[in-house]
């Protein structure tokens, strides 16, 4: 795909994702948008996967680890062929399987259930070492939120990587400064983010994480470092797309009422509009 493909594919992400936390009146939009150009990235371009067989052998292993931003990798997953886009309105509905957090045993193309923040980088972790002892090629990567990294765990998890010089592991850090108490530099400050990975042995990469060019770029970096494995700290804004949720702690974990909802669809509605405008 092209980078104006590419940009086209995430728009419609990001309008599942609204139609998703809309329809379910609960979940996380901010922290799903705000990584929806990464999630279009992984699963269009970047990852050896296949929506008819998704539990092809040699696939690449994607794990949430910011399990809450689950509509993010719903809307994705859909959009990519593995599940009806219309299922997407079923999200967190009873009898769905479509539930706050990915579940691996009902979901297709769901290689890891996501559960308390900081666990999902060390199920990754453990599957890019088993890549490794059993002589495969596959690669892992993980999304983590930049509150998540305040967990304990994603740095023992980290340490281990380092150690064990998982060059197949690839950490993104979707960092878009706020959390869902407010900005994380005041709840708990995790800064700086690229000094503390480069400490536990990985290979940094700091990109625009709406910026498709920067994103290609890091994950091509990715895979031709070898010997350590990679964090990608992806600077991104929280709601993108949205007018009234860029930047904004508050629609961390909250559903748009019926009239948000038609201002966050007219707002999508103008970005195809110009990136038809883009493709003429």
């Amino acid at each position: 795909m092209n980078n104006l493909e590419l940009k086209k594919t995430a728009n419609q992400v990001r309008k599942g994702i609204v139609t998703g936390v809309h329809a379910a009146k609960a979940g996380h939009p901010g922290g799903s948008l705000s990584a929806a150009d990464i999630y279009t990235y992984l699963y269009f371009e970047e990852m050896n996967i296949d929506p008819k067989n998704p539990k092809m052998e040699g696939r690449d292993r994607f794990v949430l680890s910011k399990g809450h931003t689950a509509p993010g990798l719903y809307a994705t997953l859909a959009n990519r062929g593995y599940f009806p886009v219309e299922d997407l309105t079923t999200l967190r509905k009873l009898g769905s399987y479509l539930q706050g957090h990915p579940c691996m045993q009902h979901i297709p193309g769901v290689d890891m259930s996501s559960g308390s923040l900081g666990q999902g980088i060390s199920a990754a972790v453990g599957m890019a070492l088993s890549a490794k002892i059993d002589n495969k090629d596959f690669r892992v990567y993980t999304l983590l939120g930049d509150g998540e990294i305040q967990e304990g765990q994603v740095w023992e998890a980290s340490m281990f990587a380092g150690a064990k010089k998982l060059d197949n592991l690839v950490v993104i850090v979707d960092n878009n400064g706020l959390q869902i108490d407010g900005p994380v530099d005041e709840v708990n400050t995790p800064y700086p983010i690229d000094k503390k990975f480069e400490a536990f042995n990985f290979h940094v990469i700091n990109i625009d994480a709406h910026n498709f060019d920067e994103i290609r770029a890091a994950f091509k970096e990715a895979k031709e470092t070898k010997g350590m494995p990679t964090a990608i700290i992806a600077h991104s804004v929280k709601g993108k797309g949205i007018s009234f949720m860029e930047n904004q702690a508050g629609w961390h974990g909250k559903a748009p009422n019926d009239d948000e909802y038609a201002t966050a669809m007219n707002d999508l509605n103008k970005i195809d509009e110009e990136l038809a405008k883009e493709e003429a």
